[in-house]
C-alpha cells in the first residue's frame, strides 16, 4: 500500500510517496515562498501586478476592473513562484472573497491525498533513502534517468521540459518503454506546464499511436497531449502548479547540496566523527546559513566542522 513519507529537514520539509519500495511523487517545500492555496492580504500595484502584506510581489490573474490600483483585497495563491534561468518568475494570485488564512502543514496536506503520512526520524532506519531519495535527486541535477535497454535525458528549460529517448533497437518497442519510464519520471519529480519528448523516429501510424497509449496508460490525468508527429516528437501539457524537482534543485545547486549534506550529517550515529570534507561550493554555502548550522547543533547536539576538498 501506498504511504507518504515526511521529514521536516534542516532549510527544507520533504515528502515521497512511495509504492511497493519505489518514489511514485516526491516534493520539496522551502520556506519562505507563498505556497498554493493560501489566501493573504495584499494591494493591487498595477494593471497584473500586486504586494502581498509581506512584501512578497506576485502576479495578479482575473482581477475585476473594479479592484483600483493600490486597493486591498485578499489574494488566493494559484501557482507558486518558479525559478528560472536568471530569474524567479513570481507567484500568480488572484482575488478572493475569502478571508486570509495559512495551509496546513504538509503532513495534513498529505494525509488529505487519502495515503497515510509516516513522519521519519533521523534515529529511524533511512526508508527515504532506500525507495531511493539520493537517485531521485540525482535525476532531477543530472537530468540523467536510465532504463533496461535505453537511456532518457531530462532538460527543463523556460518554455518546456525536454525528455530526449535514446537506446538499442527494436525502436518500437525501446520507444514504449521510454514513454512508460517518461510518465513515471513526470510524475516523481512533479514535472507540468509543457512537456516536449523527442522519440526515435518510427515508419507508419501503428507504432506511433502504441507509444502515444502506453504514455495515457501510465500518465496520470488531467493532461493533453499531441499525436506522435512523423519525427517522433510528441507535447503534452499539464497543469503546473508549483515548480518541479529539477526546476527548484538548478535554480540553486549549492543549497540543495548543502541541504542534502545536512540531511545525511543529521543521521550521522552519535559519537561518530564530527568532521566532514564537502565541496567548496557546499561549505561555502553552509557558511553563509548559520541558522541551519545553528538547528543542526540544536538536532544533533554536537558542532559539526566542515573543510573543503580540491
Amino acid at each position: 500500500m501506498a504511504e507518504w513519507l515526511y521529514e521536516d529537514g534542516i532549510g527544507e520539509a520533504r515528502a515521497a510517496l512511495v509504492d511497493d519500495g519505489t518514489i511514485v511523487e516526491a516534493l520539496i517545500e522551502l520556506p519562505g515562498t507563498p505556497r498554493l492555496g493560501t489566501v493573504a492580504r495584499g494591494r493591487r500595484t498595477g494593471a497584473a501586478t500586486a504586494r502581498l502584506d509581506d512584501g512578497t510581489e506576485v502576479e495578479l490573474v482575473r482581477a475585476p476592473r473594479t479592484l483600483a490600483e493600490g486597493a486591498a483585497t485578499s489574494l488566493r495563491i494559484v501557482r507558486e513562484a518558479i525559478p528560472e534561468p536568471g530569474r524567479l518568475k513570481p507567484a500568480r494570485a488572484e482575488p478572493t472573497d475569502d478571508a486570509p488564512a495559512a495551509l496546513p502543514p504538509l503532513p495534513d496536506r498529505l494525509a488529505a491525498t487519502g495515503h497515510a503520512v509516516r513522519r521519519l526520524h533521523p534515529h529511524d532506519a533511512d526508508s527515504l533513502e532506500i525507495a531511493g531519495w539520493s537517485e531521485l535527486l540525482a535525476e532531477a541535477e543530472t537530468g540523467d534517468i536510465g532504463f533496461t535497454g535505453g537511456a532518457l535525458r531530462m532538460s527543463p528549460t523556460p518554455a518546456m521540459t525536454l525528455f530526449d529517448v535514446d537506446g538499442r533497437p527494436p525502436l518500437d518497442a525501446l520507444s514504449i518503454l521510454a514513454a512508460r519510464q517518461i510518465a513515471a519520471a513526470i510524475r516523481r519529480h512533479g514535472i507540468g506546464g509543457s512537456i516536449g519528448i523527442d522519440f526515435p523516429t518510427l515508419v507508419g501510424k501503428a507504432p506511433r499511436l502504441a507509444i502515444a497509449e502506453a504514455l495515457d496508460a501510465a500518465l496520470p490525468q488531467p493532461f493533453e497531449r499531441t499525436a506522435v508527429n512523423g519525427f517522433g516528437f510528441l507535447q503534452i501539457v499539464r497543469p503546473r502548479p508549483r515548480a518541479s524537482l529539477p526546476e527548484l534543485i538548478r535554480a540553486d545547486p549549492a543549497a540543495a547540496a548543502a541541504r542534502a549534506a545536512l540531511r545525511r550529517i543529521e543521521r550521522t550515529p552519535p559519537g561518530a566523527p564530527t568532521d566532514h570534507v564537502l565541496s567548496p561550493a557546499v561549505v561555502r554555502q553552509l557558511d553563509s546559513r548559520p541558522d541551519w548550522t545553528a538547528e543542526l547543533v540544536r538536532r544533533t547536539g554536537v558542532t559539526h566542522r566542515w573543510t573543503s576538498r580540491p
